[in-house]
């Protein structure tokens, strides 16, 4: 039976399964496939929890599959990394021909991040492809952006994951940069013309809302300055529990505001989730206030895509929508300086939309404009002078410099923002800076994988005796972007 499910579908019994934590991680529900209709399950439960000795547990497993729910990792002893990760890229190989639960489907084979992670993701595929790229595995970067292509294609946008239940936000806009890197890789600049309409649909989806802002307004992912400029900032159409983390949820609204969903879940389309970079006092999920920001990472990267589509047009001779998009990746870059530079602390910051001032907030999102080449030499020497202060420890960079028990918090170093590191670094010729970065957290990786065979998500980079924690679910093994970041790295 190959019916797309909704989590709405099954509310009532959802409900009970996550409030009454059947399983200890919340994520098995979602990714859970009805065995039989979904009206059938849901009748057959109305009738059968009311009855004497209803085990909702034996209910639920004898509704539903779970098969694939975590991926497990084969592990051959002595095994190098690079050998353990060529082995791994086919090991986390999946495909999704056809709707099974509340997965999606897509039209090609892809790579999914590994442990509880069982589905497509869309920023986690950028540093996959790095990976890919070293491996030579050139076919599976073409899977992946034709992956991210059908769903703009199809859905609008490209979800944070493949799934039904994120079909309510994104994640940071990496498709554009995915068609640089394999352009890097094959040096076909006709990728540009093929993805150009694709390219057209994701900004549209960003800029959605535009046209209708009024003054200090914000509609979805758009807002509008007190000077009239028009940012950008993560947004969920949906304020609901999110069914991932639903008990989470829950527990974490009391106390809290009347959008707290909503600004949970736009957290979420960051990729960090969750952080104190989001919170008004800087500790706590209950002051959660992601709307009222506009990120500067998402507006470097929308700038990136403004800029690639006035690449696309130029391929093209379409000099109209070339000056277009020239003349709004031009005011985006000004913007970027005017609103995210703050001077006093020589670094990029988030703008706090409704105080008109960029946010206390130190993290390492600051890199993105060194990343995309957007900073100036004397800007650019004020970070790396920030990031090698404050942000590299003996593991890695971390993401802030605040410990608050979240994981994208202090003492955590991402692969990601590794690669974000060492790149921007290189781009401004800080060498020495960025084979430090390059080798503290790849030493650190090394260590790891020599002590437990394991490739994991995120890594402790002040203690490194240790693994690293923090956030709603277990440190993962696999791992995806963990995968590619220490290819790439170890091949420049």
């Amino acid at each position: 039976m190959n019916k797309q499910l909704y989590i709405n579908e099954i509310q009532v019994l959802f409900d009970d399964v996550q409030r009454s934590q059947v399983f200890e991680d919340q994520k098995m529900m979602t990714d859970a496939v009805p065995l039989f209709p979904i009206e059938e399950i849901n009748s057959k439960y109305e009738e059968e929890k009311i009855t004497e000795g209803f085990n909702l547990k034996e209910f639920v497993l004898s509704n539903f599959d779970f098969l694939g729910a975590k991926i497990s990792i084969t592990r051959e002893t002595r095994l190098s990394i690079n050998e353990h990760i060529e082995k791994l890229w086919d090991e986390l190989t999946r495909t999704a021909y056809e709707e099974k639960g509340t997965l999606l489907k897509l039209p090609k084979p892809y790579i999914v991040p590994g442990g509880r992670f069982n589905e497509f993701f869309y920023w986690d595929s950028y540093f996959i492809m790095l990976g890919l790229q070293v491996s030579g595995r050139v076919e599976m970067m073409e899977n992946i952006i034709e992956n991210c292509s059908y769903l703009i294609q199809n859905v609008g946008f490209v979800p944070n994951a493949s799934r039904t239940h994120f079909l309510s936000r994104s994640q940071p806009p990496y498709f554009s940069l995915m068609l640089d890197l394999l352009f890097e890789t094959t040096k076909d600049e006709n990728i540009y013309i093929k993805y150009h309409d694709t390219l057209e649909k994701e900004y549209d989806f960003w800029m959605d809302g535009e046209k209708d802002l009024e003054n200090g307004l914000s509609i979805k992912r758009v807002v509008k300055t007190t000077k009239g400029d028009v940012l950008n900032r993560y947004f969920d159409a949906e304020n609901e529990p999110r069914p991932e983390s639903y008990l989470i949820d829950i527990e974490d609204s009391e106390n809290a505001g009347k959008e707290f969903y909503r600004n949970v879940r736009s957290a979420c389309e960051s990729g960090w989730d969750f952080s104190s970079r989001w919170f008004a006092d800087g500790e706590n999920i209950q002051t959660i206030e992601t709307l009222n920001l506009a990120q500067v990472d998402l507006n470097c990267l929308l700038w990136h895509l403004e800029n690639t589509l006035a690449k696309s047009s130029s391929l093209q001779k379409l000099s109209e929508k070339e000056e277009l998009y020239s003349e709004r990746a031009g005011n985006r870059r000004q913007m970027i300086n005017t609103y995210f530079w703050d001077e006093n602390s020589g670094t990029y910051k988030d703008y706090h939309t409704k105080k008109n001032t960029t946010t206390p907030s130190e993290h390492i999102a600051a890199l993105y404009p060194l990343f995309l080449g957007l900073a100036s030499d004397e800007q650019a020497k004020a970070i790396a002078k920030n990031i090698e202060e404050k942000f590299l420890y003996q593991g890695g960079l971390v993401t802030t410099t605040k410990n608050s028990g979240q994981q994208w918090d202090l003492p955590n170093a991402w692969a990601p923002y590794q690669w974000l590191g060492f790149q921007s670094m290189k781009n401004y010729g800080f060498d020495d800076l960025a084979e430090k970065i390059k080798n503290n957290w790849c030493i650190n990786l090394e260590r790891v994988y020599n002590n437990t065979g394991k490739l994991m998500e995120k890594y402790n980079a002040l203690d490194i005796e240790t693994v690293a924690g923090g956030g709603e679910y277990p440190n993962q093994d696999g791992f995806g972007w963990t995968n590619g970041v220490y290819l790439k790295l170890k091949n420049n």
